[in-house]
């Protein structure tokens, strides 16, 4: 393989993969080009379809004219031979030998132009209908091509939202508050083991360590009392007797 076939291919390979790249990033340009291609072929085939209407309306009125020219020559033919004209006779006679195989000949070529115009009118049809069907395509495909790249937008954007970090930081949120929780502790703790609050305790302890003895003492008073006295403590019903 010579250099200037190499750089060729070279070349050629580079353009293709422009225009791949091209046709992936533009769509809508190639769909586009796509449609304004057959819009091209359909109005070339368009143009061959006239033609063909063209010639079977040509045909058709040829043939409608040779067949009221062979009506009119039978016509004249029965007057020359009711009137005895032998002569105009034969000479019709021979103008409708010409024209018979001209309208037989007309009669199977009308039919063969209009089999094809038929044919032609239906792939121009169809062809349009391609072609409408075409842009509807061109519509649908652009519009899904627009919610691919805004799901992939909103799927860069979500990715982008790392899981472990947040993860990592309700984490340390759990440890912060559980340190507090522990540091809280601690101060009880040592408040509660704390000479100032051991002897805030024994001072409680002891005042109802007095109130209970002050309270039996007062028991004890009451009762020697009751005892101790007889009948001082109860009412003399008999004083005044």
């Amino acid at each position: 393989m010579g250099f200037f076939s190499r750089l060729f291919n070279v070349i050629s390979g580079f353009f293709s993969s422009f225009i791949g790249k091209v046709e992936e990033k533009n769509p809508e340009l190639v769909y586009e080009a796509a449609i304004q291609e057959r819009l091209k072929k359909q109005k070339e085939l368009k143009k061959a379809v006239s033609g063909i209407i063209f010639l079977r309306n040509k045909t058709e009125a040829e043939l409608k004219e040779k067949e009221n020219a062979l009506i009119e020559i039978d016509v004249q033919l029965e007057q020359a031979v009711a009137e005895g004209d032998d002569e105009v006779a034969l000479l019709l006679i021979e103008r409708k030998e010409e024209l018979e195989p001209e309208v037989t000949r007309l009669t199977n070529e009308l039919e063969r132009i209009k089999k094809q115009s038929e044919t032609s009118m239906q792939a121009l049809n169809q062809f349009r209908e391609e072609i409408k069907k075409l842009k509807r395509e061109k519509e649908t495909m652009l519009a899904k091509a627009k919610t691919a790249e805004a799901r992939q937008k909103i799927e860069e954007s979500l990715s982008g939202l790392s899981i472990d970090a947040d993860s990592q930081a309700l984490e340390n949120v759990r440890t912060s508050i559980e340190k507090k929780v522990a540091e809280a502790d601690v101060t009880t703790e040592l408040n509660e083991n704390s000479l100032d609050r051991k002897l805030a305790d024994l001072k409680a302890r002891s005042g109802k360590a007095s109130a209970k003895a002050k309270l039996a003492a007062m028991k004890r008073k009451r009762q020697q009392a009751a005892g101790g006295g007889g009948d001082a403590g109860k009412p003399n019903f008999n004083k005044n007797i």
